[in-house]
């Protein structure tokens, strides 16, 4: 069994870190699956997936990590192509990547206590995003 669904969020952009457990668990519920993947995935280069534990320290953290990393505001050679301002925000996607993977274990994802898979929304303005979800097994 293949089953897709989609999440819409509307972010602020500039490393806006999201928890979308609920949208994920929501999905999971829906599709009925016991045993199988579920993958999350983004379309588009300036946003990434990822798990962490969802708390307002770690949030800070990793805004701190990826500006400092990668700059907002440095001059990018992708600034000369498109004459935009997100050179930064492709470097950061990058570096975490398009999507996740959970394994779906008796109707339950495998995830960690304090593990909540979250998507990160790093161009420099606020968008709405689409998340493809796709749950595969039986």
């Amino acid at each position: 069994m293949v089953k897709s669904y989609e999440i819409n969020l509307t972010t602020k952009g500039r490393i806006d870190v999201i928890n979308i457990q609920d949208n994920v668990h929501e999905s999971l519920r829906q599709s009925g699956l016991k045993n199988g993947t579920l993958t999350v995935f983004v379309p588009g280069s300036t946003g990434a997936l990822s798990t962490v534990e969802y708390e307002p320290g770690l949030v800070k953290d990793i805004k701190e990590f990826f500006d400092k990393l990668v700059p907002y505001g440095k001059k990018y050679a992708h600034h000369d192509t498109w004459h935009d301002d997100n050179g930064s925000s492709h470097l950061q996607a990058t570096l975490m990547g398009p999507s996740i993977t959970i394994p779906v274990v008796n109707g339950q994802l495998t995830l960690g206590t304090w593990q909540q898979p979250i998507f990160i929304d790093f161009d420099t303005r606020g968008r709405n995003r689409r998340l493809v979800i796709q749950i595969m097994g039986d």
